[in-house]
């Protein structure tokens, strides 16, 4: 019997049926991409994130050969915000998306008392549509991330739920990503009714009526989380990174939180991995702002190549890159630096530049951050990667995986899927029905498409590369010092 994943992402909705060997059998995508109506502002139409998602998941079902699927799983963006009217299944107010800045002003106020939120949690969002459609708090409303209004749609409103790995990253719990943050409840005047009940990544939650068969939701993830189970990074020392338009390196760390509140001395923060059986397992994560998006510079602002795909061909024309050292920082610094106010940098320019060498630094300059975020994760989590297994987009390139093998100095595992967070979601859901045995099974599953060894360095000359690239990072920060002052 095969798992029918769900997986609603920043730009698209696929709907995928995995095979118990752990191999995609088909997939539907559908485009959705959020509404810009100013800038700083993300907002999406709730309502048809819930119809495509339905379209995608009866189109896969109807498939010839599917037949009928054992249970479902969600991997999902996390903290995009959604309210709905308990009574009517409605929302209430465009769903806004993650990315959206519109209440960094309240999180600045929320900072003076006490209270450290960044902006793209979802507590100060709920607040935001709480105070402009209720602002007595009378109605019957609900709240959820994405997987929350995925299952209230599947469930056709049985189910008001969320899972840990997605809870803990909305701001409304206690550090142990379980307990509501009481205190900021009061705060932002949010009702506790308002919340659904937090659920284990694996576990039976209810049948999705919506579908054919009724087959059980059992598997609920975050995109990341999701990610580093569909790799097989469910052990301590285990972990991943995805590149895409941004990029987020995820360790699995184990059953002890890390000992930091909301972000460690090397930048990355605490998240909840998974919960099952009512046992969390914890992990870090560091975040570029921006890495694949600066390959997208290059194809439509630039024209130096027609696709992202033509980089490796063109960065693989030259040997190096010459000397040019490009810093992707055009949305500003995350993980380790969290420099808002930083902007891309490129220099070391000569006259006998060519577009290829600066193709090569784009690419290494990502690669260089990638290995940024890989130390500190390492650092805040207390392990150390002896390999690093990537997927997402960019893992298709050959030139900036070789790049990033390189700047970690370590092997690189690429994924055999480009997006693991179906997988992931297919596992978790599978071990709830018992496709997959255990998290030992799910390990073991872990076959890469290939593995990229780094190029010999002696140990000088790597500390001396890394030590120029800092040099660099450095020289990219404070571009503009009222946005470098600005912290969560």
């Amino acid at each position: 019997m095969s798992i029918l994943v769900i997986d609603v992402g920043t730009s698209s909705i696929r709907a995928a049926v995995v095979n118990p060997d752990a191999t995609i059998a088909h997939e539907v995508r559908r485009p959705f991409l959020a509404d810009s109506p100013m800038a700083g502002l993300v907002e999406f139409d709730a309502t048809a994130l819930a119809q495509l998602s339905l379209d995608a998941a009866h189109e896969a079902l109807a498939v010839p050969g599917v037949g009928s699927v054992e249970a479902v799983g969600i991997a999902n963006q996390r903290a995009s915000t959604i309210v709905w009217d308990a009574d009517t299944g409605e929302p209430v107010a465009p769903g806004i998306g993650w990315q959206d800045l519109r209440t960094i002003g309240d999180c600045l106020v929320l900072a003076t008392e006490g209270f450290r939120i960044a902006p793209n949690a979802s507590a100060t969002k709920l607040s935001h549509i709480l105070d402009s459609v209720d602002p007595d708090r009378s109605r019957n409303l609900r709240f959820g991330t994405v997987d929350t209004w995925l299952i209230h749609t599947l469930t056709e409103g049985a189910h008001h739920v969320t899972d840990a790995s997605n809870f803990a990253i909305t701001a409304l719990s206690q550090a142990d990503g379980e307990t509501l943050n009481t205190p900021l409840l009061e705060r932002l005047r949010i009702p506790p009714a308002t919340i659904g009940t937090v659920v284990d990544s694996s576990g039976i939650v209810g049948p999705a009526t919506a579908l054919p068969g009724a087959p059980p939701i059992a598997g609920i993830a975050g995109d990341q989380q999701a990610s580093m189970v569909g790799q097989g990074a469910v052990r301590p020392g285990l972990g991943k990174a995805t590149f895409g338009t941004g990029a987020m390196t995820d360790l699995c760390v184990g059953p002890t939180r890390p000992e930091f509140a909301t972000r460690g001395e090397a930048g990355s923060f605490p998240i909840v991995a998974w919960r099952i059986d009512g046992e969390t397992t914890w992990g870090t994560e560091a975040i570029m702002l921006s890495a694949g998006d600066e390959v997208n510079w290059l194809v439509d602002d630039l024209a130096i190549i027609d696709s992202v795909e033509a980089s490796h061909e063109l960065a693989a024309s030259v040997d190096d890159t010459d000397g040019v050292v490009f810093v992707p920082a055009m949305l500003g610094l995350g993980t380790p630096d969290w420099d808002h106010g930083a902007r891309g940098l490129l220099g070391g320019i000569t006259r006998g530049t060519t577009a290829a060498h600066i193709t090569r630094a784009v690419l290494t300059g990502i690669a260089e951050r990638g290995a940024d975020l890989v130390e500190a994760a390492e650092l805040d989590g207390g392990v150390r990667l002896d390999t690093l297994r990537v997927d997402g987009g960019m893992s298709a390139n050959p030139t900036f995986v070789q790049a990033l093998a390189d700047a970690t100095n370590r092997p690189i595992e690429v994924s055999p899927v480009l997006e693991a967070t179906a997988l992931g979601a297919a596992f978790l859901a599978g071990l709830a029905v018992g496709t997959w045995s255990g998290l030992d099974e799910i390990a073991g599953a872990w076959k890469p498409a290939s593995v990229v060894d780094p190029q010999p360095v002696t140990e000088d000359a790597f500390e001396s590369r890394r030590s120029r690239w800092r040099k660099a990072v450095d020289a990219s920060r404070e571009w503009h010092p009222d946005l470098s002052a600005i912290d969560f």
